[in-house]
Order: C-alpha cells, then sequence, then structure tokens
C-alpha cells in the first residue's frame, strides 16, 4: 500500500506543531523558574545573521499552511508576523492547526504529479506535489522546528530528545 500525501503531511505538521506549544510553556516555566521575562526569548539567535525565535516559530506555521495551501489549491489564510508574546505565538500555532484541518484530505491526495508554483526572490519555480512536499515543503518545515528548539534548548530550558519527537502513539 502506498503512502498517500495527506498521510505523509498532516500528521507530521500536527504534531510538530503540537510539540512547538508544549516547548512553550516549558520555556515559560524556565523563565519564570530563573525570574525573567519569557519575551526575552523572542529575540534569541544562534548567530547574528540567523532570523530570531519568533520568526523561526511564524516560519514554521508559514512552511506547513502555504505547503497544504498550496497542495490542496486553496488560498492559506494570512497572520500580520507580528507576535509578541508567547500567548499570541500560541495562538498563530493554534491558527495554523486549524487551518490545517479543515482541508479536506481528498483535496491534498492525488497532489503528486500537479504542478506547484512557488514564488521565490529569483522568480517563480514550479515543482510537482511530490518532490515539492518531500524535498520542499517538509525540510523547511523541520528546519524551523529544529531551530526553535535549538534555541530554546541554547537558552537552557530542558528539553530533550522526548520533547522534540513528542508522545509516541
Amino acid at each position: 500500500m502506498s503512502i498517500s500525501m495527506h498521510s505523509a503531511s498532516l500528521p507530521i505538521f500536527t504534531r510538530m506543531l503540537g510539540n512547538m506549544a508544549q516547548w512553550l510553556d516549558k520555556a515559560e516555566a524556565h523563565a519564570q523558574a530563573k525570574k525573567f521575562e519569557p519575551t526575552v526569548y523572542l529575540a534569541t539567535r544562534l548567530a547574528p545573521d540567523m532570523l530570531p525565535f519568533v520568526r523561526q516559530i511564524q516560519m514554521a506555521c508559514d512552511a506547513g499552511k502555504f505547503g497544504f495551501a498550496r497542495l490542496a489549491g486553496v488560498e492559506a489564510p494570512r497572520f500580520e508576523d507580528n507576535e509578541a508574546s508567547f500567548a499570541e505565538l500560541r495562538e498563530r500555532i493554534r491558527k495554523t492547526l486549524d487551518f490545517l484541518q479543515s482541508v479536506p484530505a481528498a483535496q491534498i491526495d492525488g497532489t503528486e504529479d500537479k504542478d506547484i508554483t512557488v514564488p521565490r526572490r529569483a522568480g517563480p519555480i514550479v515543482l510537482k506535489g511530490e518532490f515539492y512536499l518531500k524535498h520542499f515543503v517538509l525540510p523547511n518545515f523541520y528546519f524551523h522546528v529544529t531551530t526553535t528548539y535549538a534555541l530554546l534548548r541554547h537558552s537552557g530550558v530542558d528539553l530533550g530528545k522526548n520533547d522534540y519527537l513528542g508522545a509516541l502513539q
């Protein structure tokens, strides 16, 4: 039996975005225990030329929602990219999950050979759906998810591999 485009994407987005929301809880608890404002994390970077923590979460959400929208042939919701608190970041994750779960599986499945146009600074590129999902959307999503995790771990938040993977069910 072959794997479907929907089952190769939605469960991954759902799991990892849910895990990210739990990391925010741990980061807030860490900040409270150490007696500093959690908003300090929002500007954290691993290197001066990297995007900050808040943008990593925004871009992880965007990778999932735009990837799914392009595959399904629907308009993705637009978010303002103005989150300035952990509550607002949690809300962005929730809105992203709500959108992803609103797209019927039938709109994603069967898109393996669909032409997907990806806007780029150097001009749009066209990729087949399966290639787009496997070699563009998922790696981009995981890059921003992993960077979010690394930023919190580097900042001393008590996260481990099980927090990254989440509960295996």
